[in-house]
């Protein structure tokens, strides 16, 4: 074989290589653009089966014009219920197991993460009067419950998001788990209310069922502490999420959120939040609510202090832009110093 014969069978091997390569990398890249249109339709009918509108509620009563999270400062309530069917709770007449409100600030990308112990002792706009807050959804469903928050803050809610427990775990089981500090030695209930979860004090991680169990128990300690623990267990499952690397994971959470979430939150409002993880996780102030145990009626109260309610309300009003030293509601808002009412910050990001 000449010389010439050799260099041009070279040269056919290198441009089959060639061909193939780039064949190879065309499919992958088709692939990966199924895939990714894949997730988004996921995603989009996860959604589509969340989305749950509150009748004759379009906006807040406290808004002039609806906000657009791609631009404007929002709000989002956070309802934990236990909806099961062995308590005969229906969504509708569940009482809130956790209750957090998020402030989030579109110009800085923070976070303002509230618990409300679920035994505060507030008005309730729906029946009337004073009454423990997880009573609120239990009377009048997620309007009643919005509606009281409202009041408590004097702020709007924009959006709220009410998860049950199935989506908890399945989420946490998505992700693969999440680490988190456990206090103290607990045997706690499972979903199906069987004492069943046996955890040992450390920083672990847990799955979903040890995750929820984490985030319900307050036998040893208060609200005040289980708040904390649900605003720890929260940035846990953000940032896991946030540096999740499996796309195959997100189909799982997708399906989780689809059928155990309800929100008044469009695909594409939802879509406008992942701008917040632009540049990595959010730094996420946690605030906690300060009070005092009250049983002067023989029933258990959370009584809230009044001075404290009224600082924390200011730090959340500064954080949308809505008080007299901030502009708009999309624009700068002055930042509260509020080191005294937080207890832990997510500082990936400053």
């Amino acid at each position: 074989m000449t010389t010439r014969q050799n260099k041009k069978k070279g040269s056919s091997k290198f441009r089959l290589f060639l061909k193939v390569t780039m064949l190879l990398t065309l499919s992958l890249a088709i692939c990966a653009t199924a895939y990714g249109v894949y997730l988004t339709k996921q995603a989009e009918h996860a959604a589509d089966s969340a989305y749950e509108v509150i009748e004759d509620r379009k906006m807040s009563d406290q808004r002039e014009v609806k906000v657009e999270p791609a631009q404007d400062n929002v709000s989002i309530l956070i309802l934990g219920v236990d909806d099961s069917d062995k308590r005969g709770q229906g969504a509708d007449n569940s009482r809130t197991d956790a209750l957090l409100l998020a402030t989030l600030n579109n110009k800085t990308k923070t976070v303002k993460l509230v618990s409300i112990p679920r035994d505060s002792y507030v008005y309730i706009p729906h029946i009337g009067y004073n009454d423990k807050i997880n009573h609120a959804h239990a009377r009048g469903g997620t309007l009643a419950s919005i509606e009281t928050v409202e009041e408590l803050f004097d702020i709007p809610i924009d959006y709220y998001m009410r998860v049950n427990f199935n989506a908890f775990i399945d989420i946490v089981d998505a992700l693969g788990g999440i680490e988190a500090e456990v206090p103290y030695a607990m045997l706690e209930k499972d979903e199906f209310d069987r004492n069943t979860v046996n955890l040992q004090p450390g920083l672990q991680t847990l799955d979903g069922r040890e995750a929820l169990a984490l985030a319900r128990t307050r036998k040893q300690d208060n609200d005040i502490e289980r708040g904390k623990r649900q605003q720890e267990i929260i940035q846990a499952i953000a940032s896991k999420a946030a540096s999740f690397t499996s796309l195959s994971k997100y189909d799982d959470i997708l399906s989780a959120v689809g059928n155990n979430m309800k929100t008044d939150m469009t695909f594409t409002e939802m879509k406008s939040f992942f701008s917040y993880l632009t540049n990595g996780m959010p730094r996420i102030d946690t605030l906690t609510l300060e009070g005092y145990d009250d049983m002067s009626t023989g029933v258990y109260y959370y009584k809230l202090d009044e001075e404290a309610l009224a600082e924390t309300s200011h730090i959340l009003k500064s954080h949308l832009g809505l008080t007299p030293e901030s502009t708009n509601i999309s624009g700068t808002s002055s930042q509260s110093n509020n080191s005294a009412y937080t207890t832990k910050t997510n500082s990936d990001t400053q």
